[in-house]
């Protein structure tokens, strides 16, 4: 039989199957209480043929003593012994889950009312001539993305931004040419409050009549005609503009369709709060055809 006087034989001896236990000097210098914890369990003081986990108990608790531990904390090994209780983990912590709740007619009225923004008079939407499937709203996320994600469903004509806690805010969109256009990843590069319009070339070649809104001549003045409305998100991939736009518009009546200009359309009061939700660098997804999980009420 081998007697160790330090921690690291000890050590060596639970991984070597060596015979080996403390000094009676050094069992004496344990609590008595932690000492007759572990003779309860059968390891047994005496016995020059002591069991492996009389060597894994005393190299536990002589650790702890050493680093000040408090004596729960001893590792499962030694709970296996005796000398420990096992807890049930405590539980993650959840994320939040928004109501899902339909807005009411008190709640549309103030979503849609007259406001002013930024020096611009924005009119009251008349959203009783909207398709209420079209209204911004609350539901559960059908897309799968994470958190903080735009997905655009073309063939729904629906934008959604997802949240935790598997909601997300649906907007209604009206889908222009240049919405049908393009669909895949890409992110928002930049955001703009009450943007100038800068036509395209490609645009003004096939409507030479907007050469006068090109990117030479300025662009359009901000305001309520503009076509891009109070906000604009403009979508790069792998760092090029991809002519992706999120924007508003004054013209209501087109929500829910596919239009013959611009990208995707929203009501300016849905695209302001739409403004809020989306930083920049926010991705972006756009699908073509409908979201096969996309609630259509």
């Amino acid at each position: 039989m081998r007697y160790a006087d330090d921690i690291d034989t000890l050590e060596v001896a639970a991984f070597t199957s060596d015979i080996v236990r403390p000094r009676p000097a050094r069992i004496a210098a344990y609590p008595k209480d932690v000492i007759q914890t572990c003779l309860a369990t059968g390891a047994g003081l005496g016995n020059d043929e002591a069991p492996h986990i009389w060597i894994l108990i005393m190299t536990r608790i002589e650790r702890l003593t050493r680093r000040s531990f408090v004596f729960g904390t001893i590792s499962a090994a030694a709970a296996l012994a005796g000398c420990q209780t096992a807890t049930t983990p405590a539980p993650l912590p959840q994320v939040a889950r928004r109501p899902i709740l339909p807005p009411d007619d008190a709640e549309l009225k103030l979503r849609y009312a007259a406001l002013e923004d930024g020096g611009h008079s924005i009119p009251a939407i008349p959203y009783q001539q909207i398709d209420p499937k079209y209204y911004r709203q609350r539901v559960n996320d059908p897309t799968g993305e994470k958190p903080g994600t735009v997905v655009v469903d073309t063939g729904n004509r629906f934008l959604y931004v997802v949240e935790p806690g598997g909601t997300a805010m649906r907007y209604g969109v009206g889908i222009g040419r240049d919405g049908f256009a393009w669909e895949g990843e890409g992110v928002v590069h930049w955001r703009q409050a009450w943007p100038r319009w800068k036509v395209p070339d490609e645009m003004i070649a096939r409507s030479p009549g907007l050469a006068r809104y090109s990117v030479e001549n300025g662009g359009m003045d901000p305001g309520i005609k503009n076509p891009l409305g109070a906000r604009a998100l403009y979508i790069f991939q792998n760092g090029k503009d991809t002519l992706y736009r999120l924007h508003g518009s004054p013209e209501w009546q087109s929500i829910g369709k596919a239009t013959s200009s611009g990208c995707v359309r929203l009501v300016n009061q849905d695209v302001i709060d739409l403004y809020t939700r989306v930083p920049y660098h926010a991705r972006i997804v756009v699908h073509q055809r409908p979201l096969s999980g996309a609630a259509a009420v």
